[in-house]
């Protein structure tokens, strides 16, 4: 029997995140400055939900994508800070197998689940600018639901035929992963067989559930410029355009800091500058989006200042 060249060695049952490794002085200061940041998530994004859920002239597709969206980004953020946390704080960078491939699984499929809304959000917009009489109509309760469901179910589904083949590599060498959470590229280059086949499965999903979102919004937008250049005012215009405005924004900041993290760095660029990088999507995001959503929102205003003066007579 032919021995694989891992056989004799001892297999890896934990890992050991290397997070941003500096002086104790400054994780202090980072630890407080992303704690604040993770508050703020949390807090903004629950704020959000629940100005949907108890404000009846919210409940609308837009809004209920929004929902979505800010429910995901509350669970995308809590899949990686707290583990960073204890990493800065408490260097508590140990992590088990197990838990850095669960962590990895939530994070891949959360993101391309984010990919999927936003395409939706953006379908939502076009046929609400490019064809309002028929909106109604198109984008009912249960097509919604559907889309919704689908973004969510097709992500977790694509992103565990990665993960089950990353779950089936043997990890026998160093256990030293140079990052503040499980991504996919440092956690592969520790196992000691061959990954070319997870690799480029790995690549054709990711590149499935980006690109082919990116352009469906890219087309959908297209639609909506051409539709808002045809209207002969110019109040018009703005007030059409401000109905995307936001979800334009937050498309332009979530593939922005995608291009940023997994493109723009080269193979030779310092690990730290990845670090870097990563941080915009994992903290930076989740954090712009309930304030993109809710600065130049007049519903979400009314919404707030609906419950503000609800809220003394709910007191007495």
């Amino acid at each position: 029997m032919v021995v694989p060249p891992w056989g004799n060695q001892t297999a890896v049952v934990e890992f050991v995140l290397r997070g941003f490794s500096s002086t104790r002085q400054l994780n202090i200061f980072l630890f407080m400055m992303f704690l604040v940041f993770f508050i703020l998530i949390i807090s903004g994004n629950i704020l959000i939900i629940l100005l949907v859920l108890f404000n009846h002239h919210l409940h609308t597709p837009m809004y209920f994508f929004l929902v979505n969206l800010s429910f995901l980004e509350i669970w995308y953020t809590t899949n990686i800070v707290p583990k960073m946390l204890l990493i800065i704080i408490a260097e508590q960078n140990a992590i088990s197998v197990a838990g850095c491939l669960a962590q990895f699984y939530f994070f891949g499929s959360l993101a391309a689940t984010e990919c999927l809304l936003l395409a939706v959000m953006s379908y939502d917009r076009y046929l609400a600018i490019c064809q309002p009489l028929h909106y109604p109509v198109l984008m009912t309760g249960p097509l919604c639901v559907w889309l919704a469901a689908s973004s969510w179910f097709c992500c977790f589904l694509l992103t565990a035929i990665t993960m089950v083949l990353l779950s089936r590599l043997p990890f026998c060498g160093p256990n030293e992963i140079d990052h503040f959470f499980c991504d996919f590229t440092p956690l592969v280059r520790l196992s000691c067989t061959d990954t070319s086949l997870t690799e480029t499965i790995a690549y054709a999903t990711s590149s499935a559930v980006t690109l082919v979102p990116f352009v469906l919004i890219a087309a959908s937008y297209s639609c909506i410029l051409a539709a808002v250049l045809k209207i002969p005012s110019g109040t018009g215009r703005q007030k059409a355009f401000s109905t995307c405005s936001s979800h334009l924004t937050s498309v332009t900041v979530f593939y922005g800091t995608l291009i940023a993290t997994y493109l723009v760095p080269s193979a030779n660029s310092p690990q730290l500058l990845r670090k870097g990088s990563s941080l915009l999507y994992t903290i930076l995001t989740p954090m712009f989006n309930p304030i993109i959503y809710s600065l130049r929102n007049r519903d979400i205003h009314e919404a707030l200042k609906n419950c503000l003066r609800k809220r003394p007579g709910f007191l007495r």
